[in-house]
C-alpha cells in the first residue's frame, strides 16, 4: 500500500526533471459534451506521456541501490520505454529497450534519441516482453517490468496533482495499459479522502482487464490489435488487477473508431494532440453519461504518429 509521504517523495524526484503538468476546464469541450469536463494534461511532460513520472522514480532507485554500471532493460510499444530512456539519462544507467516488430517508427525514434539502445523483436508486447527477459539474463542486464510499485509511486503524482487542483470531481475516466496509471488514480484518491469514482478504460480488441473484472479470475486475449497502443496488451498484471478490482467503479470498453472521433474532438476543442491511449478516456466519457455532473479525464499522452493523426482529421481510423 501506499502512503502520502512516499509519493510526496516520488514528486520531490519528479519535480527535479519537469514541472506539474496543468489540468483546464475547456469550455468548447463541455459544451460538446453537454457537462464540465477537466482534462488532466500529460501529453505536457518531457516525454509527452504520464509514464516519465514512474520512469524517474524508478531509475532513480536503480541507480541509488545498485553497482555502478548497472545497465537496465524493458518492453514497450513506446511510452514506458521514452521513459526509462529519459530518466536513465538522468540517472547515469545505460538504457536497452525491446520493442515488437512493426512498432511506431516515430516513438522508436524518440527512444533513440533519448538514449536507448533499442531491439526489434515479437510481434507484439508480450512477444517483446518475453525476448527483453530473455536478454536481461543472456547481458546481465536490469529487468524493469511495466508495472511495478515504485512506477506507481511515480505516476501518483499525476492524480495527486489533479484531485488537489480540481477539488469538484464527481468520476474520472482513465486508460488502462498494464495499470500504473489507474492504480496511482486509486491509491491517490483514497489516501485524499475523496469519494471521486474512477473509472477504467480499454480498447474493446485488448480488453484483458474488463474481462478479467468480470469473470473475478485472471483473463488473457489471444491478441490485443488496436491503434491505441498504449493500450495493447494481452494479459493483466496480477497485483494491478487486485488493486484496480478493490478500486474502480466499472470499466468501460471502447472501439477504435469511438477513440478517433475522440482525438478529433480534443484536437477541435482544445486543440491538444493525443495518441489513441490519450484519448480513450474522452471515448469512455463520450458514451458514459450517467456518472455525475463534473467529470474528469486522463490525457494520458500525445505521442501519435504524423500520418494516424493526419488520417484521423480527414475523417478516418487508422488501421494498426
Amino acid at each position: 500500500m501506499l502512503t502520502l509521504a512516499a509519493i510526496e517523495d516520488a514528486a520531490e524526484t519528479v519535480y527535479r526533471s519537469m514541472a506539474p503538468t496543468p489540468q483546464y476546464a475547456w469550455p468548447l469541450l463541455a459544451d460538446a459534451v453537454g457537462r464540465k469536463v477537466w482534462v488532466k494534461h500529460e501529453n505536457h511532460t518531457p516525454t509527452g506521456a504520464f509514464k516519465v513520472r514512474g520512469g524517474l522514480v524508478i531509475t532513480s532507485g536503480i541507480a541509488r541501490n545498485s553497482p555502478a554500471g548497472t545497465g537496465i532493460i524493458s518492453a514497450t510499444r513506446g511510452n514506458h520505454g521514452q521513459s526509462l530512456a529519459f530518466a536513465s539519462a538522468r540517472n547515469g544507467l545505460a538504457c536497452t529497450i525491446v520493442v515488437p516488430h512493426g512498432n511506431s517508427a516515430e516513438k522508436n525514434a524518440a527512444m533513440r534519441a533519448f538514449g536507448a539502445e533499442l531491439v526489434e523483436a515479437g510481434s507484439d508486447f508480450d512477444e517483446a516482453k518475453q525476448h527483453a527477459m530473455a536478454l536481461a539474463d543472456e547481458r546481465g542486464l536490469m529487468m524493469v517490468p511495466s508495472f511495478h510499485p515504485d512506477l506507481v509511486r511515480g505516476v501518483a503524482t499525476y492524480a495527486m496533482e489533479f484531485f488537489r487542483a480540481a477539488d469538484d470531481l464527481d468520476v474520472v475516466y482513465v486508460p488502462i495499459g498494464l495499470g500504473s496509471g489507474i492504480c496511482g488514480m486509486i491509491s491517490a484518491r483514497d489516501l485524499l479522502g475523496r469519494r471521486t469514482r474512477i473509472v477504467g478504460v480499454v480498447s474493446d480488441k485488448a480488453d484483458a482487464y474488463a474481462l478479467s473484472l468480470e469473470s473475478g479470475q485472471r483473463v488473457e486475449t489471444a491478441s490485443a490489435v488496436t491503434f491505441a497502443d498504449g493500450m495493447a496488451v494481452r494479459g493483466p498484471d496480477e497485483t494491478a488487477l487486485a488493486m484496480i478490482r478493490a478500486g474502480v467503479d466499472d470499466i468501460l470498453r471502447v472501439s477504435d473508431e469511438a477513440i478517433a472521433e475522440a482525438v478529433r474532438l480534443l484536437y477541435r476543442t482544445t486543440h491538444s494532440v493525443a495518441e489513441g491511449s490519450g484519448a480513450a478516456a474522452l471515448a469512455a466519457l463520450l458514451q458514459d453519461q450517467r456518472r455525475g455532473e463534473v467529470a474528469g479525464i486522463v490525457l494520458s499522452g500525445q505521442n501519435i504518429d504524423t500520418a494516424w493523426m493526419a488520417e484521423i482529421l480527414a475523417g478516418g481510423t487508422p488501421a494498426p
